[in-house]
């Protein structure tokens, strides 16, 4: 007996397992659900739901707050929310795939599958790799007003692409991009015969079971789904949904917490799923290998918190170290909607968070909270942390606007006369412009899209304040030529020139 006593204390000492012992029971959730529900109340964001997988099962999963403010019905987890930039890596797996079935390769040119693509440089036309749609290292700088301030098709998105000037040298920054995951929906559905969004239903959610997840946001009809809000001048109103479909394999679909927790296990478990698997494990592995190093210091404000000593992406993934271990994550931002997915491997655990405020950025603090609560310890109020640094830089970006407001110059009179301002400015990259005057009122629309009454701030310069008053107001800046004619249209970094301003020649000189 004495000798069995001393086997066991052995056996303890050196911690090897015990088929007696029994397996530590995760952290009571109650706590941690208490936690989310004063989490989302401070952060006035009005609703949430999130979904943590542990070990392979989903552990906690559940609804807060209303779907819209004002108005009953809550959130619960089978609430659609938009999943933004969480798709980018559904959008890699459906590539992956089809690396695996011998259809494209990693490294294969672009041109190789998409014949006509064209970029403005010659040598990154021929050079880049369809590895590189996913990665953010094309040299060429955030286009997004291709999609949020034209209403143009995707083949027209593409076709402008080469008429946008690099601002890097390939591969050799990162600068986020989302229309180079719109070229890569367009080589999934070369390769595959088959629309990007039909790809996605048939190799990831009917696999998956998600039958209530949309690829598209205009395929959303479905009662039970969330409102976007926006927070105006310190009062949070509910805004108008954005749509992502334009350049939808980067972000474009919308689902629930009921639905993504099989694809949070999947992705932990290297992609395996009742009944098979979605991707051949070295490929799974190439996924979340880091490719490239993220070069801004703090790409995400939350690392002053978190101080990580790397950042890189993966294929659709972000990827930096916490607690000594390997987290994969992503965000996800639209006009009132955000979403955030985390996996830290090793650990076993994945977290999938939605909400309908934009950019609450209460995502990151439950995505630390979660990894410590249910995995690594700690007791850090990420909340608390999270709400002084994001109420900080809040604080910091009212004092900048007071600043610029500080620097208009006071008593100028305007260059020109409203009159002359009226009129159409074009350019083959941003679109048309279009100044007009109705009432003693200048407005300004950009591409039928987006418009606005435009404010004389000074000497030339006006401010147009958007009708989305979300959108804050911008700086126009009306450019005269030799002959004190207005020849173009300065409009946040996009110069338009003017259709009808008379050529100023050199006649007589």
């Amino acid at each position: 007996m004495k000798k069995t006593l001393y086997l066991l204390a052995a056996l303890l000492y050196a911690g090897l397992p015990l088929a007696a012992q029994p397996k530590k029971s995760p952290p009571a959730v109650a706590a941690f659900d208490a936690y989310v529900q004063q989490a989302v109340r401070d952060w006035a964001v009005p609703g949430l739901a999130i979904t943590v997988v542990k070990d392979n099962r989903v552990i906690f999963q559940k609804g807060y707050g209303v779907r819209e403010l004002g108005k009953p019905d809550p959130v619960d987890a089978q609430t659609l929310f938009a999943c933004a930039s969480t798709t980018k890596a559904m959008t890699a797996a459906c590539m992956g795939m089809l690396v695996d079935e011998g259809k494209v390769n990693w490294d294969d040119p672009v041109t190789k599958h998409l014949p006509d693509f064209q970029l403005y440089d010659p040598y990154v036309t021929r050079e880049l790799k369809v590895r590189d749609l996913f990665l953010h290292n094309s040299g060429v700088g955030n286009t997004d007003f291709l999609w949020t301030l034209m209403d143009i098709s995707s083949d027209e998105i593409l076709r402008r692409m080469r008429l946008v000037k690099p601002v890097y040298s390939l591969r050799s920054s990162f600068i986020y991009q989302n229309v180079f995951y719109l070229i890569a929906g367009k080589v999934i559905e070369k390769v595959s015969g088959q629309p990007w969004e039909t790809v996605m239903r048939q190799r990831i959610f009917e696999p998956l079971n998600m039958t209530r997840t949309q690829p598209l946001r205009r395929l959303v009809n479905d009662a039970n789904q969330t409102s976007a809000h926006f927070r105006v001048r310190d009062t949070i109103r509910v805004i108008a949904h954005s749509s992502a479909d334009a350049i939808a394999p980067a972000g474009a679909v919308w689902s629930c917490v009921a639905d993504l927790s099989a694809w949070v296990r999947c992705m932990l478990d290297s992609s395996k799923y009742d009944g098979g698997r979605l991707l051949k494990p070295g490929t799974w592995a190439e996924m979340l290998r880091p490719q490239t190093m993220v070069t801004s210091a703090q790409f995400y404000p939350t690392q002053q918190l978190t101080q990580p000593a790397w950042m890189t992406y993966g294929l659709g993934w972000f990827q930096q170290d916490y607690q000594g271990h390997k987290l994969n994550f992503h965000t996800g931002s639209l006009d009132g909607a955000i979403a955030l997915h985390g996996q830290m491997p090793d650990q076993k655990i994945g977290v999938f968070i939605l909400g309908n405020l934009d950019h609450a950025e209460l995502r990151h603090a439950l995505l630390y909270k979660t990894l410590d609560y249910f995995a690594l310890g700690g007791t850090r109020d990420w909340s608390a942390e999270c709400r002084r640094l994001y109420g900080q830089m809040a604080a910091n970006i009212r004092q900048a606007e007071q600043t610029v407001k500080s620097q208009r110059v006071a008593d100028t009179r305007p260059l020109i006369s409203d009159g002359a301002l009226v009129g159409r400015y074009t350019d083959p990259l941003y679109g048309q412009a279009e100044v007009t005057q109705k009432e003693g009122q200048l407005r300004l629309t950009i591409n039928s899209v987006e418009s606005g009454a435009l404010e004389h701030w000074h000497y030339d310069t006006y401010r147009l304040a958007f009708d989305k008053e979300w959108y804050g107001d911008e700086p126009v800046h009306f450019i005269l030529n030799t002959a004190g004619k207005v020849a173009s249209i300065a409009i946040g970094g996009m110069v338009m020139e003017r259709l009808d301003t008379p050529p100023v020649t050199n006649k007589g000189r």
